[in-house]
């Protein structure tokens, strides 16, 4: 049973029991998650420690009314640079604050500071480096071994009631955040489309129609859907008792990396979501899921470039290089 019907149904039995100064359980119990998670991976090595750092570029946060927060765990990969840019070239009008909170960093937060040397004035970026990772993956107290609370704390310290997220390895066309904008009014959460793109040419692969395309569709339509972090934006104040979710993998998680579907499951069960239709989210394969994509993509994909070859002309789609061999799109194009 979902804990929050069993939290619903204790609570009524609790209050029919108070005659009698009896009680089924105590509620708090249900909230108990970490204690029940079953398997999960076992913790990995501590790192070496680093000087914790709080850097700021734009306008102080006290000094703008932020009308969208984007959260981006990372790691620092130099990808981080791409996935900037696609933040910085929205064409959501109002102010955007961009929370960044480093896990375990591979990389040196010079490629942030370099890209907002050419931030838009209406941009504020953070970012939160507390000297140590927040995962038990790296030595840290807690479960998900994909960035650990950082979601959760970045969430909470969003400046806007609107957050959307985003990997430091994906990235945005320029309508994802007023599309999402749009698609939350009236609403508790809202969710886009995605892209697939290869992961070492970084050309794009087809649309993902199968896997990441709303509740109960798709593949897991069965087990209620899913839509993809990428893709995601809430409410945070309607939809707060899902953010310390973010940081808790689901009961016997083989990877330890599914606090959002944790996440999802409880968006889907309990508030308002609504679809912006467009497919905005350029999400960047893994090893793994790469062959699946691929193949899945082929007939999607067919239909596409026709639609690009219709759209541009023959004479350009034979001519141009990034057309002709980056799968009917100019490299890291935004556009589908």
């Amino acid at each position: 049973m979902p804990i929050i019907n069993r939290r619903r149904l204790a609570g009524l039995t609790n209050r029919l029991l108070r005659h009698f100064d009896m009680e089924l359980v105590r509620l708090s119990e249900l909230w108990r998650i970490t204690s029940m998670l079953g398997y999960q991976p076992p913790p990995g090595p501590t790192p070496p420690g680093r000087p914790g750092a709080l850097h700021v570029f734009g306008p102080p946060p006290g000094d703008a009314n932020f009308e969208f927060s984007v959260v981006i765990p990372s790691i620092l990969r130099p990808t981080i640079a791409d996935t900037l840019r696609s933040v910085f070239a929205q064409d959501f009008p109002g102010p955007v604050q961009t929370l960044i909170g480093i896990d375990q960093p591979i990389g040196d937060i010079g490629v942030v500071e370099a890209v907002c040397r050419d931030r838009p004035p209406h941009h504020t970026v953070m970012v939160l480096d507390p000297g140590y990772s927040t995962s038990v993956r790296h030595g840290g107290l807690h479960p998900a071994r994909d960035g650990g609370v950082l979601r959760t704390v970045l969430s909470y310290l969003a400046a806007s009631r609107r957050v959307a997220y985003l990997d430091d390895d994906n990235w945005w066309a320029p309508n994802h955040l007023s599309t999402l904008a749009a698609a939350l009014e009236g609403f508790d959460w809202a969710w886009s489309r995605r892209i697939y793109v290869h992961p070492e040419t970084r050309r794009v692969i087809g649309e993902d129609t199968w896997h990441s395309v709303g509740p109960y569709a798709g593949t897991d339509a069965a087990d209620g859907g899913w839509v993809d972090p990428n893709c995601l934006a809430i409410d945070k104040l309607r939809c707060e008792a899902v953010l310390r979710l973010w940081g808790i993998p689901q009961i016997d998680s083989n990877d330890g990396m599914t606090g959002d579907c944790r996440v999802f499951r409880i968006l889907r069960r309990e508030f308002r979501g609504n679809d912006t239709g467009v497919a905005s989210s350029f999400y960047v394969l893994n090893d793994r899921t790469l062959d699946e994509a691929d193949g899945r993509a082929l007939r999607d994909r067919r239909a596409y470039l026709q639609g690009e070859i219709d759209r541009i002309g023959r004479a350009h789609y034979d001519a141009c290089a990034d057309c002709s061999s980056g799968g009917g799109v100019h490299a890291n194009s935004s556009t589908i």
